[in-house]
């Protein structure tokens, strides 16, 4: 968007995590790590990049994901920790910017619609804390 003028969401958006898991789990997905990313998890868990990439990622072409736990376990993200009805990353610190952007995605945001359906599987989109028109933009960049 060049400018809040031209954007539905010009009037800011709300958001309150309510640690569901929702975004972190449910279907099969991707979560993309990039080169940094992977370098910055491994250091958190004290492993090497070689052995975190091994035991966490699996390679889609040129790029890499994290695991999943599969349908058993709801295709949790391997980093999703579960404590009674709400649940936690596991690497909150140094999670991949696909996490930190939540759910200021491209995809969400082209229009109202987009939006409120993926607030379908969101129960913390349209309450909690309002982002700006700003805010939104800089969060789905992933500047914070």
């Amino acid at each position: 968007m060049s400018s809040n003028e031209e954007s539905w969401y010009r009037d800011g958006l709300r958001f309150g995590c309510t640690q569901c898991g929702n975004c972190c789990s449910q279907r099969p997905g991707y979560v993309w790590v990039n080169e940094a990313e992977r370098e910055a998890i491994a250091a958190e868990l004290g492993m090497t990049v070689e052995a975190f990439v091994e035991q966490h990622t699996f390679r889609v072409g040129f790029r890499y994901s994290l695991n999943e736990l599969g349908p058993k376990k709801q295709y949790d993200c391997v980093f999703l920790v579960r404590e009674g009805d709400k649940t936690k990353c596991g690497i909150y610190t140094v999670r991949p910017k696909q996490c930190r952007t939540w759910p200021f995605w491209n995809e969400n945001l082209p229009n109202e619609r987009a939006w409120n359906h993926a607030a379908e599987l969101c129960p913390g989109m349209n309450k909690g804390k309002k982002y700006d028109f700003v805010q939104i933009e800089l969060r789905r960049k992933g500047v914070e």
